[in-house]
């Protein structure tokens, strides 16, 4: 008998789930595809991403690649931001260098133009917001990071496309730390040589039998990474955990109160001496500007862009679990996000030139703020002044319930989603800048001084967006044996939209919506025991990621066409792994096709309408030694096409590398009898195109990042943190915008981060 595989534990592995996610989070800290130096016995891993309502399976039993990154590993890798830690999933390209918002993240080579398409954030098993991406939005900028998280799950395909919101690509199921009948406090304080100042608070333990507590958060302040001369990063969380255990379930509430923004980075120039990754133009002479809007822009309001990208509001929910009679198990899951996501920028439009080829008199311009007079050889840009102003709603929830037969286990569930975005826009008022850290915008320049006169692109709108989603879903697994597993799942879902814009700001609505389409999901995998430490997996699936607001707004003449604006993709994986006591394996091979995906170069621009492939391998491993060395490893090979397109038929995907590597090597040691730990992470990456046309290419680069862990007493730990040790200038993406332009986004520059933390029991 093949007791790592038998169908008892498998039972054992559900039913502890259902008792309680405390249990799979306790027991998960200590075993990570990434985990700590502890050499003590680790307990198995469970896994809640990819299974009905969350009911959890073990990692080695899941027939799905799935990534566990605890609160251990999440410390070590010290991330700017909650992109910035997806990094670590393989299979996944990050370009977290927009600042702690604005992210773009693909998956697997399905294609996209920024933002995250096919990323689904999640906490506690319900997505955070239904849409992966609206203009201007992301999942990853309305959630934050803190001390509060005890694990992050990343599902890459699998079953995904049929539970929860549907997510074919990605999604990332964050976990929050629970009470127990211990007490205990940690108090962390951060400070960098950016000027950050961060004070993070967790606390546990229990309010009464079998009710029990978390309570946490943070507040922060600086300059940023790119100093901007002034704080433009500042925010504060709040976040509470409840949870009542009875005789035949639990019951447990959260809600995460967020008020946080910082600097959105943009694009620099790569061609001017001086101008540099650790460039920003924000600053004092220009965070304040007025921009003029509205027909014949006939209205003038001035808006602070210090702001930046952030969120402002609440992510608040729960789950529900049952043991009902005669076997039956039942599980809800809901969620309420509402609040503020705004974007304020300075967006470069064009390259650079100087002031004598713009000024008025051909030879000088004066500064708005100084009165200073610049020469003609001075380096000027266009920069828009970019508004976006987005109120958010969405509730979620997600109702299964499963049983489990002698050689088979079902589950139905029923998940239903309501979305709101209300939007105002004014995006390029697009005026010249010195081209310096904080540069000035200047007069003497005819588009500057006169409203009426433009000096490119504007585009204003305000819209309002209702979206409901309703979607029936089944799956069943065969025991077929000891060693073999075989699931299957099917989904039925409704999507209805209701969506208004006014283009122009002229109160009239030309680009009504009105929307109900259906589709049909599906996926069928199969799971087998090699023996007690391994095993491999196949799994095939189609999803559907259906449109929301801005893709009506982006491709209205293709929808008025009756283009359904669907987009369908097709997976197939194979999968082997190992786990045992001192090693964590595992090999992903992949493939996909994702059909009718839009690309949309800049809003109010028709999109080029696509089909994709691509077909690679992920590695994903982790080597601990009994002498306190450990090694990790995360890999992804892959290749891309464009198989159909008006234009770029046969080319590559657009900003993403044929290969990423990362590996981290630990070393646990004593320094004069304190436990301690050193840690490095190198990442290498491989070209890329910055643009479909694959006539822009973005060069690879290596990047170490550094840390040390010491612990002078049980209660009191110091790390150092070292992100990009060598100052390396790599580049994210070009202009997406203007992709001829010689525009590019450095990754962020080196910046040191010194933490305390002090743990109360």
């Amino acid at each position: 008998m093949k007791t790592m595989f038998s169908k008892g534990l498998l039972a054992t592995a559900v039913s502890v789930a259902l008792a309680g996610t405390a249990t799979a989070q306790d027991t998960s800290s200590n075993q990570t595809d990434n985990g700590s130096n502890n050499q003590a016995e680790k307990p198995e891993v469970i896994v809640v991403s990819g299974t009905p309502g969350g009911a959890g399976i073990r990692k080695i039993d899941a027939s799905f690649a799935v990534t566990n990154i605890d609160s251990v590993d999440i410390d070590k890798i010290s991330p700017k931001s909650t992109a910035d830690l997806l990094k670590a999933i393989p299979g996944v390209w990050v370009e977290s260098s927009g600042g702690e918002s604005g992210a773009n993240v693909w998956v697997r080579g399905f294609p996209g133009g920024g933002d995250a398409p096919f990323l689904t954030i999640a906490l506690e098993g319900s997505p955070v917001y239904p849409p992966s991406t609206l203009s201007f939005l992301e999942n990853s900028q309305i959630f934050r990071i803190d001390e509060t998280i005890e694990m992050v799950e990343g599902l890459r395909g699998g079953p995904n496309p049929i539970v929860s919101n549907g997510q074919p690509g990605l999604t990332t199921n964050f976990r929050l730390k629970r009470g127990s009948d211990m007490t205990e406090a940690v108090a962390k304080y951060s400070v960098s040589d950016y000027g950050l100042n961060r004070l993070d608070l967790v606390m546990s333990g229990e309010l009464a039998d079998d009710l029990y507590y978390m309570v946490g958060g943070y507040v922060k302040s600086s300059e940023g990474i790119r100093e901007a001369g002034f704080n433009s990063e500042e925010g504060n969380q709040f976040t509470l955990n409840l949870t009542k255990k009875f005789d035949k379930g639990e019951l447990n509430v959260y809600t995460r109160q967020t008020d946080d923004h910082g600097t959105w980075y943009l694009p620099t120039p790569l061609n001017i001496d001086g101008i540099d990754a650790s460039y920003t133009q924000i600053g004092p002479l220009n965070r304040q500007a007025n921009i003029s809007y509205g027909p014949d822009n006939g209205t003038t309001e001035m808006f602070d862009f210090g702001n930046g990208r952030g969120w402002d509001g609440h992510i608040s929910g729960g789950s529900l679990k049952l043991e009902l009679p005669n076997g039956w198990r039942l599980i809800d899951r809901f969620n309420l996000t509402k609040g503020e996501a705004n974007t304020y920028g300075l967006v470069p439009a064009g390259g650079a030139t100087t002031v004598a080829a713009v000024a008025d008199n051909g030879a000088t311009a004066t500064g708005t703020v100084t009165g200073n007079e610049y020469a003609g050889d001075t380096a000027v840009q266009q920069i828009g002044r970019w508004v976006v102003l987005k109120d958010i709603q969405s509730f979620t929830n997600d109702l299964a319930i499963s049983k489990r037969f002698d050689l088979f286990d079902v589950s139905f569930g029923l998940y239903t989603a309501n979305t709101k975005a209300d939007d105002w826009w004014s995006i390029g008022n697009e005026a010249y800048y010195v081209l310096q850290p904080g540069g000035e915008m200047l007069s003497g320049i005819a588009c500057n001084d006169d409203p009426t006169v433009s000096c490119g692109f504007d585009y204003d709108i305000s819209s309002v967006g209702d979206a409901d989603t309703t979607a029936y879903y089944a799956t069943g697994s065969w025991f077929a044996t000891d060693d073999l597993t075989i699931d299957a799942g099917l989904r039925r879902e409704n999507h209805q939209v209701n969506y208004t814009v006014d283009e122009g700001l002229d109160g009239s609505i030309n680009k009504p919506v009105e929307y109900d389409e259906d589709k049909t999901s599906w996926t069928v995998g199969a799971n087998y025991a090699l023996n007690d430490f391994s095993g491999v997996f196949i799994r095939a699936n189609r999803g559907y990621k259906m449109p929301y607001f801005d893709d009506f707004r982006d491709n209205y003449g293709a929808y008025s066409d009756g283009n359904p604006l669907i987009k369908e993709v097709t997976q197939g994986e194979f999968g082997y792994k190992f786990m045992n006591d001192d090693i964590r394996f595992f090999a992903t091979a992949f493939t996909n096709e994702v059909k009718g995906d839009t690309f949309v170069r800049r809003p109010g621009v028709p999109a080029e309408i696509l089909t994709n492939e691509a077909y690679g391998i992920e590695l994903d491993g982790r080597y601990d030694h009994r002498s306190g060395f450990s090694l990790a490893l995360n890999a992804t090979i892959q290749e891309t096409e464009i198989t159909e397109s008006p234009t770029n038929e046969g080319n590559e995907a657009q900003r993403q590398p044929g290969w990423q590597l990362r590996v981290t090597p630990s070393y646990a040691f004593d320094l004069a009898d304190m436990p301690s730990s050193v840690y490095a992470t190198l990442t290498a990456v491989d070209d890329r195109y910055g643009n479909n046309e694959n006539t822009v290419v973005l060069e690879g680069y290596e990047k170490i990042d550094f840390g040390l862990m010491v612990e002078p007493t049980d209660a009191l730990r110091l790390q150092l943190a070292v992100d990009n040790l060598t100052d390396e200038l790599g580049v994210t993406e070009g202009d997406p915008r203007n992709p001829d332009a010689p525009n590019g986004r450095y990754i962020m520059p080196r910046s040191i981060k010194l933490s305390l933390s002090y743990q109360f029991m």
